[in-house]
């Protein structure tokens, strides 16, 4: 038990240094070495939990990947056939929360990796709430899943980065997700006020 919280708390530390000093200085130029001071551990210790900062960006971020799930899940099985905007909305206050580890992932740090594992798993598991709400609903879709899965991710990801660069944030994360959510109703065409 104590082992546990202690691998957390490690875990954790160099999680947090991570994340900090790559706002301060970029990832590229840091070191193993850089983290381990920041986290303040031992360089054995660090590698005992990962290779190097790569495998460590990479663990983050399929940590919160998966604390991302724990949280969408029941809601994306809650919304059914209907886009309720929940899921939308629990995504920008999971981000909000975590503010400064999106920020590190959605500019691309790592030579964008961190990113791409970010957003494949996110279109894989869109993908699959989209195939299974037209089975349900007993519809074909217009447009491939997939494809689909990345243009709404994509466009998500694009409006999450751009509200958590704000400071302060330019509206509340329900605006935000209502505003998606009514886009991914209506089109484009609809929100920029056109007739027709």
């Amino acid at each position: 038990m104590a082992e546990d919280r202690r691998t957390r708390r490690t875990r954790r530390a160099m999680r947090d240094a991570l994340v900090s000093l790559v706002l301060e200085r970029g990832y590229a130029p840091l070191t193993v070495e850089d983290i381990t001071e920041r986290a303040d551990i031992a360089r054995a210790t660090f590698y005992s939990h990962c290779r190097d900062k790569e495998d460590l960006f990479t663990r983050v971020t399929t940590d919160l990947l998966q604390e991302l799930g724990e949280r969408l899940t029941p809601l994306a099985a809650e919304s059914g056939a209907g886009l309720t905007g929940k899921p939308l909305l629990e995504l920008f206050r999971h981000a909000e929360q975590e503010r400064d580890l999106y920020r590190v992932i959605l500019r691309g740090e790592g030579d964008g990796k961190p990113l791409g594992v970010f957003t494949d798993e996110s279109v894989r598991r869109v993908a699959e709430v989209f195939r299974e709400r037209a089975d349900q609903s007993g519809i074909r879709p217009r447009i491939d899943p997939e494809l689909l899965a990345r243009a709404w991710v994509g466009e998500q990801f694009a409006v999450l980065r751009w509200w958590l660069e704000q400071d302060p944030r330019p509206m509340p994360a329900e605006d935000v997700a209502a505003h998606l959510r009514d886009l991914a109703r209506h089109g484009r065409h609809w929100a920029s006020g056109a007739d027709g």
